[in-house]
């Protein structure tokens, strides 16, 4: 009777290169979720961000211009005459 039980690990195919990749991606977007729910939770403190401003340079935006629309000439001049009723 003691014969008869096989206490042998069963066995278990190995797994493919795409079950890899599945299980490692999962694992990755686990911790990116988790990253991001932190960055919500864990507030960035104030002072911070005051500073890291002034060093920044914003010449780049002081400086651009608005740009001028150029009428086509397709278009008329819209007349500056009042309705008369």
């Amino acid at each position: 009777m003691a014969s008869d039980l096989d206490f042998s690990p069963p066995e278990v195919p190995e797994p493919t290169f795409l079950e890899d990749l599945l299980r490692y991606g999962l694992f990755l977007g686990a911790i990116f979720q988790l990253i991001c729910v932190l960055a919500i939770i864990v507030p960035i403190p104030k002072s911070y961000e005051a500073e890291a401003e002034p060093s920044e340079p914003r010449s780049a935006e002081v400086t651009r211009k608005p740009k001028t629309t150029v009428p086509s000439v397709n278009k008329r001049p819209k007349k500056e005459t009042k309705k008369k009723r």
